[in-house]
């Protein structure tokens, strides 16, 4: 009675994710994200308007739903709203750099110093590394600092696509005092220290660390594999972008070659002093808090508002004062910027919108039942089961936070933390760590993605070649991270367990070069896509 109690509960969750399959694989079939998110959002609206109202009333419920709760409600979600804010600020802000000549004094600066291509990828690699505060303030500004080295080694706008993307989300989910660590220590029991429990869950997080080791060895190895190898063989002759990206602003043409490099370093330096002031202060630092407290208990959204708005004032004030441009400059960036960032404020707002579909047709508490119900005798697998869940809750809706904020509290159900037993509560850590990592990795993979579609913009790379590009090496990442999940389940010691994981991955990374050499990775031709209009 039981198994069919389950095989039910799978298929309503199946029902529930329909949506998000559906626009995910129209992305990768058509290669174009919004009419494919779209056609989802609508599937979703008809789905709940069937199971909800009368059959001939299925169009106008339809309607309803996709507009009123999906599009309309994520563009009036206060935090939705404050990120597409600091979407358009940063974007001034890059604009105003640009225009400015800091980008281009930037790059040439380090191309005297950054020799080679294997040099620019583990100079990106560390400065987001370095950007541990926020994913989506790593991908925009990791972005554009980086992409005048880049292009100068000439390395493909995907290659530095996947870069960002793979130092945002994973360097974030392991780094304490972030916005990742606030959300999950406000997933976490009242009753339980959420950022102890955070802290405790990162020598397990095997997904994002063995990612970092991957970006690395492939960097200093010179091995690619899949579609990459395509677009990194097209950029060693000149093409960049094997498929076009949205149309380049006027800011990125014309700089003022009075730049230098300080015009990019100290606004970089002050928007992210901006950004770290601003969380702090909407947790309550300023007010008595703690300092680890108010990251715990910090507003992200509005938090990276405040501070992008103390860059774009910084910023105009500094150049300014140095007369590199004039007023009338500075303003006519604040339009420049905006346009830059109209392609991945409506990707994102068609993502959410998607999201709320899923919501709306219970995909959450279908997989938590399905989580709760999977406990069983062969307790040592339930980390690499866990992890696999995530994944794909993950990948479907989009949301990394969205799938921890469902998993966690279930894990912690099932597992405690404070079992007399000390292999049972190291399981129990085993197990939230496996929530995160796993919510991670299906982000990373995900088309439908926040922090995916904002790598994008980052690296100004064609939305499509990002995720086709990315995915051969998000997935590589997961099936060691599940295997490794699989031994810290009996072996309940990290160290042990991670020494297996960077063992496999590298060996993998040696295999894949050899099995997946890619037979058109001599060919300069672009693919045939129209250009994405921004």
């Amino acid at each position: 009675m039981d198994e069919l109690v389950t095989a039910e509960l799978i298929k309503l969750a199946l029902r529930a994710l329909l949506p998000a399959i559906v626009a995910i694989v129209l992305a990768l079939i058509s290669k174009e994200v919004y009419s494919s998110l779209f056609v989802g959002i609508v599937t979703g609206g008809v789905i709940y308007a069937a199971i909800n109202g009368p059959v001939e009333q299925v169009g106008v419920g339809a309607l309803e739903h996709v507009f009123k709760d999906g599009i309309i409600a994520s563009l009036s979600d206060p935090y939705n709203v404050g990120i597409l804010v600091f979407l358009v600020f940063l974007g001034i802000i890059v604009a105003l750099m640009n225009k400015a000549g800091g980008s281009a004094a930037f790059g040439n600066w380090a191309s005297e110093h950054v020799h080679s291509r294997v040099g620019s990828q583990l100079a990106t690699i560390g400065l987001g590394v370095l950007i541990f505060i926020d994913d989506y303030f790593n991908c925009l500004t990791v972005g554009s600092v980086m992409r005048p080295v880049t292009d100068r080694q000439k390395i493909s706008r995907a290659k530095l696509a996947y870069l960002i993307d793979a130092t945002a989300a994973p360097v974030c989910i392991i780094a304490p005092i972030s916005s990742w660590a606030a959300a999950v220590s406000g997933f976490a029991p009242k009753d339980t220290n959420g950022l102890m429990l955070f802290i405790r869950a990162i020598p397990y997080n095997y997904y994002a660390l063995l990612t970092i080791v991957m970006m690395v060895t492939m960097a200093v190895l010179k091995i690619e594999f899949g579609p990459m190898a395509r677009h990194e063989a097209n950029a060693k002759k000149g093409d960049i972008f094997t498929v076009e990206p949205p149309v380049k602003t006027e800011s990125e043409e014309k700089t003022d070659k009075k730049g230098k490099v300080i015009d990019l370093v100290i606004p970089v330096v002050v928007l992210i002093l901006c950004c770290v002031l601003g969380m702090l202060y909407t947790g309550g630092f300023f007010s008595g808090e703690t300092f680890v407290n108010a990251f715990a208990n910090s507003d992200a959204s509005v938090g990276l508002a405040y501070g992008s708005f103390g860059g774009i004032v910084f910023t105009v004030i500094f150049y300014l004062v140095r007369k590199i441009l004039n007023f009338k400059d500075c303003m006519s960036s604040i339009e420049e910027g905006f346009k830059a960032m109209v392609p991945p404020i409506l990707i994102l707002t068609l993502a959410w919108s998607l999201k709320a579909m899923t919501d709306s047709l219970g995909a959450a508490e279908y997989v938590a039942e399905i989580v709760d119900r999977s406990k069983g005798s062969f307790i040592g697998i339930m980390p690499a089961v866990i992890f696999l869940i995530a994944c794909l809750l993950s990948f479907a809706t989009g949301t990394s936070w969205g799938t921890f904020g469902i998993l966690i509290p279930i894990t912690l159900r099932a597992f405690s933390l404070t079992d007399a037993d000390p292999a049972k509560a190291t399981l129990a850590i085993i197990c939230v760590s496996a929530c995160m990592a796993g919510a991670v990795c299906g982000d990373h993979c995900s088309p439908i993605s926040d922090t995916t579609i904002m790598s994008s913009a980052g690296a100004q790379c064609n939305h499509i070649a990002h995720v086709s590009t990315q995915l051969p090496y998000a997935l590589t990442a997961a099936g060691i991270s599940f295997l490794t999940y699989l031994i810290a389940g009996f072996a309940l010691n990290a160290a042990v367990s991670l020494l297996c994981g960077i063992g496999m991955m590298i060996g993998m990374i040696f295999f894949l070069r050899w099995v997946l050499k890619t037979p058109d990775s001599a060919s300069s031709q672009k693919e045939t896509q129209k250009p994405e209009k921004g």
